[in-house]
């Protein structure tokens, strides 16, 4: 159902640097760019991500309780995908590991405009 998310970005440049570390490592190419906006995606693949400057032209800000979850494919990546984040500019959102007992695996952290987004598999 979901074709993509987006996330609102005061700095493009830098929230490209962020998205494109972990893009990288997920095989994730950039789909589209504009001056104001840059997609990651696949066209006809699962859900994309995208960074934009707000189209009233005001801040972006973080929504309280709106997180993105990017899965990976085991959880190797997931503390990989955690570790890029945080050497892009990203902050710590709570340490890669288990969650629960039914084998859910996450690493929580935020991009460098605050959105909150974290990394997980069920594997």
């Amino acid at each position: 159902m979901i074709g993509y998310v987006t996330v609102g970005t005061n700095d493009l440049e830098k929230a490209a640097v962020f998205y494109d570390a972990i893009a990288e490592e997920m095989g994730t190419p950039r789909m589209m760019e504009f001056d104001t906006f840059i997609a990651w995606g696949t066209p006809g693949g699962a859900a994309g991500i995208a960074a934009t400057k707000p189209f009233d032209e005001k801040p972006a800000t973080v929504g309280n309780g709106t997180m993105v979850a990017l899965q990976a494919k085991d959880r190797a990546q997931v503390d990989k995908i955690y570790k890029i984040a945080l050497a892009n500019g990203g902050s710590d959102e709570g340490a890669p590991g288990p969650r629960g007992d039914d084998g859910f695996y996450a690493g929580y952290f935020r991009d460098p405009d605050g959105n909150k987004l974290n990394a997980f598999t069920t594997g």
